[in-house]
């Protein structure tokens, strides 16, 4: 326990989720991995304890809490092994829900939001283009106001629970003139014609639904324009912070869990007549895989810690998530090679975590587009800001 973050209501919060994860969750991973849906089940048993509510306001359902929680929320879905199931959860709760609670109107916070709370609705965030990747601003999307609605034209690939959400939180050019200050954030829903999704065929993160998504002239009512219109990139850029710093949080806690797993096998496996953790080989690259980890979670925390005073954490946010995910495959790969042949085989947990791993330094922006920013504001000094409230 570090008493500088995480006090004993924390704690208690942490051991009652491990114990909710290991009974309702554990038992359906590998069906889910199989198939790569997540039953609708678990949603609304996340809903009914109040997880997806953790940092949302009291008035919607949510619980008002402190951005610890959400950290241990992050680190225990990393600790069971399945990036697929925890990436569901956490892209909803933090990806599509952070949008409807900070830009939707009052009516869209009833109707989505409460919902979204109680694992009744599930939501996605579609920014990411064929096309644009990283590079939002050069997003071909559009939304094209006629009369009292906006018909929404493009599409968007490599989007978590972009199969079976209810609603999509869909970021599109309203004044295409204007590239990055043309943009607007709609909420759509599911269920509006002209909307089709294909499940992508992933290496890791095999239980959640990752999509492709086309529009074709799908008609969204004026009212589900969220925040302003044209204001769409500073209300993306705003919540970036919060998405690479939760990636980098992931990335902590996975390599954690697989320097664990490691350990715990090196204590029992023996070579030469003695267990293979009383070899110095293996004992000084633990010491160097278990310092790096050690590095990455204390910087994490104290950028949580500064995100929770209100401070704009872009740029550390975006070296939490550039360090850690590369330092997670790294001790993730050396922690798979201690276990030798087995592990190799899809039996024992660092195959899966291997693969899951590798999204890190891909999704949420690439390594190579994080360096990029990062080193934008320290040679060029240029300075993001959030969105104006």
């Amino acid at each position: 326990m570090n008493s500088m973050y995480f006090t004993e209501e924390h704690e208690l919060f942490r051991k009652s989720f491990k114990e909710f994860l290991q009974k309702e969750v554990v038992p359906h991973l590998d069906k889910w991995e199989e198939t790569g849906e997540i039953e609708r089940f678990i949603w609304k048993k996340f809903g009914e304890m109040g997880y997806f509510g953790l940092n949302q306001p009291e008035e919607y359902g949510g619980m008002g809490l402190d951005l610890f929680y959400t950290v241990i929320f992050l680190e225990e879905l990393q600790k069971i092994n399945s990036g697929g199931f925890a990436a569901a959860m956490w892209a909803h709760a933090y990806l599509a829900m952070t949008h409807v609670k900070t830009e939707g109107s009052e009516e869209i916070k009833k109707k989505y939001l409460t919902p979204s709370i109680d694992g009744e609705k599930i939501g996605c965030l579609c920014i990411t283009e064929p096309f644009g990747g990283s590079d939002v601003a050069g997003m071909r999307s559009t939304a094209v106001k006629k009369g009292d609605k906006y018909v929404l034209n493009g599409s968007k690939t490599f989007i978590t629970n972009g199969v079976y959400s209810d609603y999509l939180i869909v970021a599109a050019k309203t004044d295409p003139s204007k590239g990055s200050k043309g943009m607007s954030i709609f909420m759509v829903d599911r269920d509006t014609p002209g909307i089709s999704s294909s499940k992508l065929n992933k290496l890791g993160w095999r239980a959640s639904d990752t999509a492709e998504i086309a529009f074709d002239n799908v008609e969204i009512p004026a009212d589900h324009l969220m925040g302003e219109e044209n204001k769409g990139f500073s209300y993306i850029m705003q919540h970036f912070a919060m998405e690479r710093l939760i990636m980098g949080i992931n990335a902590h806690a996975r390599a954690e869990y697989a320097l664990d797993y490691a350990l715990n096998y090196m204590s029992e496996r023996e070579a030469f007549g003695k267990t293979i953790d009383k070899f110095q080989a293996l004992r000084h690259k633990v010491a160097d895989m278990a310092s790096e980890v050690e590095m990455c979670r204390e910087f994490n925390y104290s950028v949580t810690k500064r995100m929770e005073m209100g401070e704009y954490v872009v740029k550390e946010a975006s070296m939490s998530k550039l360090l850690s995910t590369k330092i997670a495959d790294q001790v993730i790969y050396d922690a798979l090679q201690m276990l030798g042949g087995y592990g190799y085989m899809e039996d024992y947990p660092l195959a899966r975590m291997f693969r899951d791993s590798r999204l890190g330094p891909i999704g949420g922006g690439t390594s190579e587009i994080l360096r990029e920013i990062i080193a934008k504001m320290i040679i060029d000094k240029k300075e993001y800001k959030p969105a104006a409230k």
